[in-house]
């Protein structure tokens, strides 16, 4: 049903139902692949603020399978190009390491600047703090390097436990500060050069668009909002990178966003724990997907840290669909496998595969895939739709056939998608 909401209310309720097709519609993956080329991932990341970066490549990076699944005909060339060609992308930090526009440089002036303070204080650094020289003085004379191109052999111990070079280092925190920007990676390999060779003066010398640290804190709670689209409150990975923003600065930044009505507060039928919030500019996207009016039903594929799956614990109350990421898992304790994706199809996440692809041969595998429980009307429009999607996913692979590994291959209806393949 239509809200037609006269004003803006503070809190609404809305069913599982709604609440499903609202993340995915925010998503765009209620149809997924409907916008295209740079354009097209520009106006998703202007929803969502940032995609994920993580270098593990099984069927492409994070990034990549993040806009496969919303941009039509992609191929990775095209975030090559924006990142280092356009340079209108920035390989930085916001969730993590993360992709944003190159125009979101100033908003995070005050998380370089604490970082840089936390550096100059740490007298444990000193190390670094002698190879930061080093750096910059060979970047400056030679152009872009990457860590194993400076000759320096003096080592330390990384905060996770192994040692590493302080060249490696001191580019980290060179970069962490903003002195140093990605200037292209060689597969995971990241090339530095000067920030002030890969983002313009007028970025550069931009002030902090922010007054004040509770200006910045409801800048960042908010974004982070709309890269959820649906937001619980409680603690969880999904709000890391918030600078210096924990639990009860969260929380005041939402009481705050609340009473300027930026965002609305949702409570979701049949689910006790909430509440939950949305923007308010999202209320217009709640509207349509109320209306009852379903788009066709498509079918895609989502790399595991995609900004849909942020929140497991949503996936699990509002989808019933429970997934981990195996990655970390060892070996002889993971139910599915090391790399699984999820898949869903109109308003429902109805299996997960094991993919894998050989770059020689150009063969995309399905090694095994998982039927979600209720998952039992694979009629012809289901079939339709993921024999669409495994020819968009094989095209953005670049695969010249698809493979199904021997623990599905009497699956009636993967047998019959691959077949018309």
């Amino acid at each position: 049903m239509a809200k037609n909401w006269a004003q803006q209310p503070t809190e609404i309720n809305i069913s599982k139902q709604e609440a499903r097709r609202l993340l995915l519609s925010h998503h765009y993956l209620w149809p997924p692949r409907r916008l295209k080329g740079g354009a097209g991932v520009l106006e998703y990341l202007q929803r969502v603020g940032c995609i994920q970066f993580d270098p593990i490549n099984v069927v492409g990076r994070n990034p990549d399978l993040v806009l496969q699944s919303r941009i039509l005909n992609y191929k990775p060339q095209l975030l090559e190009d924006m990142l280092y060609k356009e340079r209108s992308l920035l390989d930085g930090w916001d969730k993590l390491a993360s992709v944003h526009q190159a125009k979101d440089w100033p908003h995070f002036k005050r998380f370089r600047q604490g970082l840089r303070q936390r550096f100059e204080n740490n007298s444990q650094a000193a190390p670094v703090h002698k190879a930061v020289e080093l750096v910059k003085d060979a970047i400056t004379q030679r152009g872009p390097l990457s860590s194993i191109e400076i000759e320096h052999d003096e080592r330390l111990q990384s905060d996770w436990g192994f040692q590493i070079r302080a060249v490696r280092a001191a580019m980290d925190m060179l970069y962490n500060i903003g002195e140093l920007g990605i200037h292209h990676r060689v597969n995971t390999r990241r090339v530095f050069d000067l920030t002030e060779k890969l983002i313009p003066k007028k970025l550069r010398r931009a002030p902090d668009p922010h007054a004040n640290t509770a200006d910045y804190e409801e800048w960042h709670v908010l974004r982070r909002i709309g890269g959820l689209g649906l937001a619980h409150a409680g603690s969880g990975e999904r709000w890391l990178g918030i600078a210096d923003v924990k639990s009860p600065q969260r929380s005041a930044a939402l009481e705050r966003l609340l009473q300027k009505q930026k965002i609305v507060r949702v409570r979701i039928e049949d689910l006790a724990k909430g509440p939950f919030y949305i923007r308010a500019e999202d209320l217009d996207t709640l509207e349509k997907v109320s209306k009852g009016r379903q788009p066709q039903a498509g079918a895609a594929f989502l790399g595991a840290l995609d900004n849909a799956m942020w929140d497991r614990n949503v996936l699990r109350r509002v989808f019933d669909f429970d997934y981990t990421w195996e990655v970390y898992v060892p070996a002889q304790l993971r139910k599915y496998g090391y790399y699984v994706l999820p898949v869903v199809y109109g308003d429902r996440f109805v299996a997960r595969f094991d993919p894998a692809f050989n770059k020689t041969s150009r063969s995309f595998t399905i090694q095994n895939w998982w039927w979600e429980k209720g998952v039992n009307k694979k009629d012809k429009a289901m079939l339709a739709a993921l024999q669409n999607c495994l020819i968009a996913f094989s095209k953005y692979l670049g695969a010249s056939e698809i493979l199904l590994g021997e623990n599905i291959t009497k699956d009636r209806v993967l047998k019959q998608v691959v077949r018309v393949l």
